[in-house]
């Protein structure tokens, strides 16, 4: 399986790829807003790509649950010196940008981003699938029920697979009609964003359902609170969430997930290629 974005294609047919996580945000749930100073956010790309990120993910406005929005100008500050500096960088890298905001897609993919994550799969801001098929740009399509500032009061779903599996289905659909190459499109049953625990359990144990559709499947599970809740730890500090992460990047790779989108980049990409070495390889 082949992943197109902007910078080439990602091979996906042997190997799952790590994401590595790098919030340009003060409010981060994880990491308290370490890298919203432009030298310590390029350090730590840079520490994320020697320990084998295979794509960076830059984002400017935090999406943990109760989250305020922020503004284009305000997200546009945060993220587009860092993006151009990665990419001056590392001229190889894939590098993705965590938006909804079809505007902060375009500015970054002008200073070389190629990838758009984008939780709202391009309904939040109609003008986002014009951006993605024009710049030839790869896309992440999330599930999310609300927003991030609403999505845990209260979510409910009859089904919780099914529901998510036909969102995602006819986001993608939506993207083909549209004229994006369905080789570009990758989906994200978005744990954590409008879930309660049991249904990212539930979303957990029958990933493999959603390779059914055909794209890449990305997850994004580290060091949520779904791990302080299934421990029985419910005050365990982010930081500390790290080892059940890694836990389940062995469990989800081996149910199909393709892209890891994780803040500790070598004890995840290790459990990954573990993993593969034991269930894909004869």
């Amino acid at each position: 399986m082949l992943w197109r974005t902007r910078n080439g294609s990602i091979d996906l047919s042997r190997s799952g790829v790590i994401m590595g996580v790098l919030n340009v945000t003060p409010d981060s749930f994880s990491d308290a807003g370490w890298y919203s100073n432009e030298e310590a956010a390029f350090n730590h790309a840079a520490k994320m790509v020697s320990e084998g990120a295979a794509i960076i993910d830059v984002g400017g406005e935090s999406s943990r649950p109760g989250a305020e929005p922020v503004s284009l100008g305000e997200e546009l500050r945060r993220v587009i010196p860092i993006v151009r500096r990665i990419r001056g960088r590392y001229p190889e890298l894939s590098i993705s940008i965590d938006t909804y905001k079809a505007e902060t897609a375009r500015q970054a993919i002008e200073v070389g981003a190629d990838i758009i994550n984008d939780i709202s799969a391009s309904l939040a801001d109609e003008a986002m699938m014009e951006v993605i098929k024009s710049t030839g740009a790869g896309v992440i399509l999330m599930h999310m029920q609300g927003t991030p500032k609403t999505m845990q009061i209260n979510p409910r779903y009859v089904d919780v697979v099914s529901e998510i599996y036909s969102f995602l289905r006819e986001r993608r659909d939506a993207l083909l009609r549209y004229g994006v190459p369905r080789e570009s499109i990758a989906i994200d049953p978005g744990f954590g964003f409008g879930k309660r625990v049991q249904d990212n359990v539930e979303l957990v144990r029958k990933l493999s359902h959603f390779t059914e559709l055909g794209q890449p499947v990305a997850v994004g599970i580290s060091r949520k609170s779904m791990i302080s809740q299934l421990l029985g730890k419910p005050n365990l500090p982010p930081m500390e969430r790290v080892w059940p992460t890694v836990a389940l990047t062995s469990m989800l790779r081996e149910k199909g997930a393709h892209i890891f989108r994780v803040h500790d980049v070598r004890p995840n990409l290790e459990a990954l290629r573990m993993t593969e070495a034991i269930a894909f390889n004869a």
